[in-house]
């Protein structure tokens, strides 16, 4: 079968227009105010000075919080629960464990690219929403979550170096 140099050209030209629309549908927006809920709080708690560095598995301070999470390469993190996405090698991770004071919807917004889970009661739990940004100093991605009263798990995993910061607060409306 032969395909006429017609139909090929426009082959061609359908897949590189394609080609060529796929990263502007990918790229997060630019700046701190891109995010879908106000961070303004979560931001400022981030880029605070001397931020707490916690080791992984400690407790967190009572919400709202911010602290330094030391990750750990993704082999030898000893997380709680298996991360929910398949990780990349060469990454770092870790958790926290934290306590939502009452029922309601809080935020995890950490400054760095990385993927959350959140587990409570020993399951993931789905998010409320997500958003995430590049050009923002100090937050890149916002997960917001249903919580019941009482203790969560909070992993961090895929991150590119071996800290990252951390907010946990009750979301902003």
């Amino acid at each position: 079968m032969r395909i006429s140099a017609c139909n090929q050209r426009s082959s061609l030209s359908i897949a590189l227009l394609l080609i060529a629309a796929t990263p502007a549908f990918a790229a997060d927006p630019v700046g701190c105010d891109k995010f879908k809920w106000p961070t303004e709080k979560d931001i400022a708690l981030l880029t605070a000075p001397s931020l707490p560095k916690l080791a992984a598995g400690v407790e967190t301070p009572p919400s709202p919080v911010a602290v330094t999470m030391t990750l750990r390469p993704i082999a030898d993190a000893a997380l709680p629960k298996p991360p929910e996405r398949q990780q990349k090698p060469d990454t770092y991770a870790g958790f926290v464990r934290a306590t939502a004071g009452s029922a309601g919807l809080y935020t995890v917004t950490i400054s760095d690219y990385g993927w959350i889970d959140v587990v409570q009661s020993d399951a993931y739990l789905k998010p409320n929403g997500f958003s995430g940004v590049t050009g923002c100093t100090g937050a890149r991605k916002s997960v917001r979550f249903d919580l019941a009263p009482g203790p969560v798990t909070i992993q961090v995993s895929g991150a590119a170096k071996d800290t990252i910061n951390l907010a946990f607060t009750p979301a902003a409306h």
